[in-house]
This record gives C-alpha cells, structure tokens and sequence, in this order.
C-alpha cells in the first residue's frame, strides 16, 4: 500500500497539480474494489460449501464452537461484501461528497494499471491466467516470471513518473518515489524473484532447445512425465525432456533420466 501511495501521490502531482487528496481517495476506492474481487474470487475457488466444521476429517459429528464461528464469520463477509457494494453504488449514483474529487481519465487508466500489478487479488488472478495457458516456453516458471515482469513494469513506471515531479517539484516526493517505489522494490525484486529465476533458468541454459526435426524423431514426448512436447531441452547424449522435467531431475541427481550419463557441468 505504500508503494501505491506513493505512485499515486507522484500521479496527483504529474496530471492533478491543483488537486490535493485526489489519491487518497483513489486508493480507497481500488481497495474495495480489490475487496469485492476477492470476496468474488474466494466464493468461485471455494470447494466446502459445507457451514459446518466436523471434529476430525473421517467423523461426522459437528464441532459445535467452531461451525457457529464459522457460520458467523461467513455471514459477515456475506453481509460486509453487499453493504460494501450498495455504498459504492450510492456514492457514484448521487456524487455526494465528490465535489472535489475530479480524476482525467488518463489519471484513472495510470492509476489503475498500477494497481492492479501490485494487488495481490490481481496479480493472483494473472498468474492463475498465465499458468493455465501453459506456455512452453516459461517452461513451469511463470510465477519467477509474472512476478519479474510486473515488477520491472511498476519500477519503471514510478521512476517514469518521479523525474517529471524531480524537475517541476514536489521534489521530496520524486525522491520518496525514487528510494521507495524503484530503488527498494528493485533490490526486494532481485533478491525474491530476478535471483531465484536466474538460479533456475542456469540449471537448463547449457542444454540447447530441440528442433522441430529432433522433436518428431523422438515422438513427440517427454520420458520423464510421458507427455506431448512442444518444446524441448536437449542434452549431450540426445536425449529430450521438457525444461521443467529435466530441471526436477537434476536437482536430485546429475544423471541423464533416460542413460544415466553425467549431466551438470559445474
């Protein structure tokens, strides 16, 4: 949230000079929308519709502390989500109290693209997206990826955003947005996600892509996991896996799955 302050604040100064707390109510207005998301997300996902929470996972008697908590609970979420709705439905419906609320619609668009790389309801619901196409060539590493990409996309957005406000002012908050929102999120990048996906990409980048050509003459699938390949890694004694097949087996062993021949060069 302070990063989004902060890009927010740096936004107010860049497209709103005149107007002062425009991002305060900007924010509030993107967290309940991330709030209604992700009560939407949690009722879709939900597989236990059940209101009761039984004593032990085998045994059909009902722990009756915990299903009234239970019970409880779900109702205010329930009761919180529609109250949350009709207020925001009321407050866009009869415009009171935003008199002085007046964000461009380019503001809106920034604002929001923002937000939604750095919510985790939103960058939650990408990742599930992303994974369930299945790229081949993420090779099974598409959270090391989205994570990377949308990080590198919200540093370069605050850092785009702070030298405009750095050469007409407020300078205080370019550097705030410049130490917090590039430099920070950069290092907090490299150290939770840059780092970890080149470790694992460097485990398969001495074992060149297969062609096409290689690829049928090995009919098309992958000895580890037995399934179709569309891309393929290909190692000294050609043999072909998927990347993500081959990089299991060789955090346990240093054998090729198929000949056992040596494999890791260190």
């Amino acid at each position: 949230m302070i990063n989004q302050m902060i890009f927010f604040g740096l936004c107010d100064a860049v497209f709103l000079p005149d107007q002062r707390v425009t991002c305060l109510y900007t924010l509030m207005f993107y967290n309940v929308i991330a709030y209604c998301v992700s009560y939407i997300k949690e009722l879709v996902e939900k597989e236990d519709w059940s209101p009761y929470v039984n004593i032990t996972e085998h045994s059909n008697i009902k722990h009756l502390a915990m299903s009234a908590t239970k019970i409880v609970l779900e109702w205010t979420k329930a009761v919180t989500f529609i109250i949350t709705v009709v207020f925001m439905l009321l407050v866009f419906g009869l415009e009171q109290g935003l008199d002085h609320y007046k964000p461009t619609l380019t503001y809106t668009v920034v604002t929001l693209i923002y937000y939604a790389a750095t919510e985790k309801v939103f960058v939650d619901i990408l990742l599930t997206f992303i994974t369930y196409l299945q790229i081949p060539t993420f090779e099974n590493l598409e959270s090391l990826w989205t994570h990377v990409v949308l990080h590198s996309f919200t540093i370069t957005l605050s850092a785009l955003f702070s030298i405009p406000v750095l050469v007409f002012g407020p300078r205080r908050s370019a550097l705030l947005g410049l130490y917090i929102n590039v430099y920070l999120r950069s290092k907090e990048m490299y150290i939770n996600s840059l780092k970890h996906l080149n470790s694992e990409r460097a485990i398969l980048t001495q074992y060149r892509y297969a062609t096409m050509e290689e690829i049928s003459s090995f009919d098309d699938v992958c000895a580890v996991c037995l399934s179709s390949m569309t891309y393929a890694r290909i190692t000294p004694c050609h043999h072909l896996f998927h990347g993500y097949c081959l990089r299991q087996c060789l955090r346990t062993s240093n054998q090729c799955p198929m000949c056992k021949r040596e494999l890791k060069f260190d």
